[in-house]
Protein backbone atom coordinates (compact mmCIF):
# COMPACT_ATOMS: atom_id res chain seq x y z
CA UNK A 1 0.00 0.00 0.00
CA UNK A 2 1.74 3.29 -1.19
CA UNK A 3 0.62 6.20 1.24
CA UNK A 4 1.56 9.82 0.87
CA UNK A 5 1.60 12.39 3.86
CA UNK A 6 0.56 15.93 2.49
CA UNK A 7 1.86 19.26 4.06
CA UNK A 8 0.56 22.73 3.31
CA UNK A 9 2.86 25.62 4.00
CA UNK A 10 2.88 29.03 4.31
CA UNK A 11 5.43 31.23 5.87
CA UNK A 12 6.46 27.97 8.24
CA UNK A 13 9.99 28.52 8.85
CA UNK A 14 10.13 28.58 12.25
CA UNK A 15 7.77 24.89 12.70
CA UNK A 16 8.87 23.35 9.67
CA UNK A 17 12.34 21.31 10.47
CA UNK A 18 10.97 19.88 13.13
CA UNK A 19 7.70 18.80 11.64
CA UNK A 20 9.18 17.33 8.94
CA UNK A 21 11.84 14.99 11.22
CA UNK A 22 8.39 14.00 13.55
CA UNK A 23 6.67 13.54 10.32
CA UNK A 24 9.71 11.05 8.93
CA UNK A 25 9.29 8.79 11.90
CA UNK A 26 5.91 7.76 10.40
CA UNK A 27 5.82 8.25 6.65
CA UNK A 28 8.54 7.11 3.80
CA UNK A 29 6.85 9.30 1.17
CA UNK A 30 6.38 12.95 2.25
CA UNK A 31 4.53 15.97 0.10
CA UNK A 32 5.34 19.77 1.02
CA UNK A 33 2.99 22.11 -0.92
CA UNK A 34 4.60 25.69 -0.71
CA UNK A 35 1.94 28.07 -1.01
CA UNK A 36 3.85 31.04 -2.12
CA UNK A 37 6.05 31.67 1.00
CA UNK A 38 7.85 35.00 1.98
CA UNK A 39 9.81 33.65 4.47
CA UNK A 40 13.00 31.19 4.83
CA UNK A 41 10.30 28.25 3.52
CA UNK A 42 11.55 27.91 0.33
CA UNK A 43 15.38 27.71 1.72
CA UNK A 44 14.94 24.84 4.19
CA UNK A 45 12.59 22.30 1.43
CA UNK A 46 15.36 22.98 -0.76
CA UNK A 47 18.11 21.41 1.86
CA UNK A 48 15.73 18.56 2.64
CA UNK A 49 16.85 14.76 1.52
CA UNK A 50 14.27 12.92 -0.10
CA UNK A 51 10.98 15.26 -0.38
CA UNK A 52 8.35 15.94 -3.06
CA UNK A 53 7.57 19.63 -2.91
CA UNK A 54 5.22 21.65 -4.99
CA UNK A 55 5.65 25.22 -5.09
CA UNK A 56 3.00 27.71 -6.02
CA UNK A 57 5.22 30.78 -6.69
CA UNK A 58 1.95 33.01 -5.23
CA UNK A 59 0.33 32.55 -2.07
CA UNK A 60 -3.42 30.84 -3.43
CA UNK A 61 -4.65 29.28 -0.26
CA UNK A 62 -5.26 26.36 2.19
CA UNK A 63 -7.73 25.02 0.04
CA UNK A 64 -5.75 25.36 -3.30
CA UNK A 65 -2.78 23.75 -1.28
CA UNK A 66 -5.01 20.96 -0.47
CA UNK A 67 -6.33 21.00 -4.38
CA UNK A 68 -2.59 20.68 -5.65
CA UNK A 69 -1.93 17.71 -3.12
CA UNK A 70 -4.90 15.65 -4.08
CA UNK A 71 -4.66 16.16 -7.84
CA UNK A 72 -0.52 14.75 -7.14
CA UNK A 73 -1.72 11.96 -5.26
CA UNK A 74 -4.60 10.86 -7.83
CA UNK A 75 -1.96 11.16 -11.24
CA UNK A 76 0.55 9.43 -9.03
CA UNK A 77 -2.10 6.62 -8.01
CA UNK A 78 -0.97 6.76 -4.55
CA UNK A 79 -3.88 4.21 -2.57
CA UNK A 80 -3.98 6.59 0.22
CA UNK A 81 -3.43 10.35 0.93
CA UNK A 82 -2.69 12.14 4.54
CA UNK A 83 -3.32 15.60 5.23
CA UNK A 84 -1.88 17.68 8.31
CA UNK A 85 -0.89 21.41 9.24
CA UNK A 86 2.39 22.69 9.99
CA UNK A 87 1.94 24.93 12.95
CA UNK A 88 1.83 22.22 15.45
CA UNK A 89 -1.69 21.35 15.85
CA UNK A 90 -1.26 17.83 14.42
CA UNK A 91 0.83 15.40 16.38
CA UNK A 92 2.42 13.16 13.65
CA UNK A 93 2.78 10.16 16.09
CA UNK A 94 -1.24 9.64 15.37
CA UNK A 95 -0.71 8.97 11.86
CA UNK A 96 -0.78 5.23 12.32
CA UNK A 97 -4.04 5.82 14.06
CA UNK A 98 -5.70 7.30 10.60
CA UNK A 99 -4.08 4.39 8.61
CA UNK A 100 -5.46 1.77 10.82
CA UNK A 101 -8.99 3.59 10.97
CA UNK A 102 -9.31 3.64 6.61
CA UNK A 103 -9.35 0.00 6.32
CA UNK A 104 -13.27 0.25 6.18
CA UNK A 105 -13.75 3.90 4.84
CA UNK A 106 -12.84 6.33 2.30
CA UNK A 107 -12.42 9.62 4.67
CA UNK A 108 -10.44 9.05 8.32
CA UNK A 109 -10.81 12.46 9.48
CA UNK A 110 -9.05 13.75 13.04
CA UNK A 111 -11.77 14.94 15.30
CA UNK A 112 -10.49 17.32 18.64
CA UNK A 113 -14.34 17.29 20.01
CA UNK A 114 -14.42 13.49 19.87
CA UNK A 115 -12.85 12.19 22.92
CA UNK A 116 -11.12 14.22 26.08
CA UNK A 117 -7.00 13.84 25.71
CA UNK A 118 -5.06 14.72 28.71
CA UNK A 119 -3.03 17.49 25.93
CA UNK A 120 -6.36 19.36 25.50
CA UNK A 121 -6.39 22.92 25.70
CA UNK A 122 -9.29 25.43 25.24
CA UNK A 123 -10.06 26.87 21.61
CA UNK A 124 -10.72 29.97 21.15
CA UNK A 125 -14.39 30.91 21.64
CA UNK A 126 -15.37 32.08 18.27
CA UNK A 127 -13.17 29.32 16.52
CA UNK A 128 -15.28 26.77 18.97
CA UNK A 129 -18.53 28.31 18.47
CA UNK A 130 -18.37 28.60 14.63
CA UNK A 131 -17.46 24.58 14.04
CA UNK A 132 -19.99 23.88 16.76
CA UNK A 133 -22.67 26.05 14.49
CA UNK A 134 -21.19 24.74 10.76
CA UNK A 135 -21.02 20.89 11.98
CA UNK A 136 -24.21 20.70 13.30
CA UNK A 137 -25.63 22.56 9.88
CA UNK A 138 -23.58 20.22 7.96
CA UNK A 139 -25.03 16.65 9.90
CA UNK A 140 -28.58 17.99 10.24
CA UNK A 141 -28.65 19.20 5.99
CA UNK A 142 -26.70 15.85 4.52
CA UNK A 143 -26.98 13.21 6.86
CA UNK A 144 -23.55 13.32 8.32
CA UNK A 145 -22.37 12.27 12.11
CA UNK A 146 -19.06 14.75 12.42
CA UNK A 147 -18.04 16.31 15.57
CA UNK A 148 -15.61 18.50 13.83
CA UNK A 149 -15.93 19.31 10.31
CA UNK A 150 -12.84 21.59 10.29
CA UNK A 151 -9.79 19.63 11.26
CA UNK A 152 -7.48 19.15 8.12
CA UNK A 153 -5.81 16.29 9.90
CA UNK A 154 -7.35 13.39 7.51
CA UNK A 155 -7.01 10.56 5.29
CA UNK A 156 -8.47 10.17 2.23
CA UNK A 157 -8.56 6.49 0.05
CA UNK A 158 -7.06 7.49 -3.30
CA UNK A 159 -10.26 6.22 -5.36
CA UNK A 160 -12.36 8.24 -3.22
CA UNK A 161 -10.33 11.56 -3.69
CA UNK A 162 -10.56 10.53 -7.49
CA UNK A 163 -14.42 11.39 -7.72
CA UNK A 164 -13.97 14.62 -5.36
CA UNK A 165 -14.41 18.07 -7.75
CA UNK A 166 -12.66 20.46 -5.08
CA UNK A 167 -12.38 23.91 -6.61
CA UNK A 168 -13.23 26.10 -3.06
CA UNK A 169 -8.94 27.64 -2.35
CA UNK A 170 -9.64 29.25 0.86
CA UNK A 171 -9.93 28.06 4.49
CA UNK A 172 -13.73 26.98 3.76
CA UNK A 173 -12.61 24.19 1.45
CA UNK A 174 -13.63 21.49 4.25
CA UNK A 175 -16.93 22.18 3.65
CA UNK A 176 -17.13 22.12 0.36
CA UNK A 177 -15.24 18.16 0.95
CA UNK A 178 -18.03 17.59 2.96
CA UNK A 179 -20.76 18.26 0.78
CA UNK A 180 -19.17 16.35 -2.08
CA UNK A 181 -18.70 13.50 0.31
CA UNK A 182 -22.05 13.29 1.66
CA UNK A 183 -24.13 13.47 -2.03
CA UNK A 184 -21.28 10.44 -3.27
CA UNK A 185 -22.22 8.12 -0.22
CA UNK A 186 -18.61 8.16 0.88
CA UNK A 187 -18.00 6.14 3.71
CA UNK A 188 -16.71 8.46 6.79
CA UNK A 189 -15.18 7.73 10.13
CA UNK A 190 -13.76 10.40 12.71
CA UNK A 191 -10.62 9.51 15.06
CA UNK A 192 -9.84 11.39 18.73
CA UNK A 193 -7.20 13.56 18.01
CA UNK A 194 -5.86 16.10 20.70
CA UNK A 195 -7.12 20.01 20.86
CA UNK A 196 -3.74 22.11 20.50
CA UNK A 197 -3.83 25.55 19.81
CA UNK A 198 -0.62 26.60 20.06
CA UNK A 199 -1.10 30.05 18.80
CA UNK A 200 -5.19 30.83 19.68
CA UNK A 201 -4.35 34.49 17.99
CA UNK A 202 -3.25 33.08 14.84
CA UNK A 203 -5.43 35.29 12.28
CA UNK A 204 -7.09 34.03 9.11
CA UNK A 205 -6.35 37.17 7.06
CA UNK A 206 -8.77 39.67 5.75
CA UNK A 207 -12.23 39.62 6.46
CA UNK A 208 -12.20 36.20 8.17
CA UNK A 209 -11.21 37.44 10.98
CA UNK A 210 -14.51 38.54 12.01
CA UNK A 211 -16.04 35.77 13.38
CA UNK A 212 -19.69 37.09 11.60
CA UNK A 213 -18.55 37.58 8.23
CA UNK A 214 -16.26 34.16 8.54
CA UNK A 215 -19.47 32.40 10.12
CA UNK A 216 -21.61 33.77 6.95
CA UNK A 217 -18.60 32.38 4.02
CA UNK A 218 -18.77 29.12 5.69
CA UNK A 219 -22.99 29.14 4.86
CA UNK A 220 -22.46 30.86 2.06
CA UNK A 221 -20.09 28.05 0.67
CA UNK A 222 -22.32 25.08 1.66
CA UNK A 223 -25.19 26.33 -0.01
CA UNK A 224 -22.63 27.00 -3.16
CA UNK A 225 -21.41 23.43 -2.62
CA UNK A 226 -25.09 22.10 -2.04
CA UNK A 227 -25.97 23.54 -5.75
CA UNK A 228 -22.82 22.13 -7.80
CA UNK A 229 -23.56 18.67 -6.56
CA UNK A 230 -27.07 18.91 -7.66
CA UNK A 231 -26.30 20.98 -11.01
CA UNK A 232 -23.59 18.02 -11.56
CA UNK A 233 -25.76 15.16 -10.47
CA UNK A 234 -28.42 16.96 -12.96
CA UNK A 235 -25.63 16.92 -15.52
CA UNK A 236 -25.12 13.29 -15.66
CA UNK A 237 -28.62 12.16 -15.82
CA UNK A 238 -29.22 14.21 -19.02
CA UNK A 239 -29.42 13.03 -22.74
CA UNK A 240 -26.52 13.68 -25.12
CA UNK A 241 -28.52 17.28 -26.11
CA UNK A 242 -29.20 18.61 -22.86
CA UNK A 243 -25.22 17.72 -21.62
CA UNK A 244 -24.05 20.19 -23.57
CA UNK A 245 -25.67 23.19 -21.52
CA UNK A 246 -23.88 21.73 -19.03
CA UNK A 247 -20.25 22.27 -20.02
Amino acid sequence: MRVLTAIPVYNEERHLPQVLREVRRYAPEILVINDGSTDGTGAILASEPNLQVITHPQNRGYGAALISAFRHAVDQRYDILVTMDCDGQHQPERIPVLLEAIHDADIVSGSRYLRQFRENNAAPEDRRYINFQITQELNERFGLNLTDSFCGFKAYRGDALARLRITETGWGMPLQLWVQAARLSLRIKEVGVPRLYLDPNRAFGGMLNDAEQRLAYYRQLIDDAERQTLIAYSCSLANATAKEACL
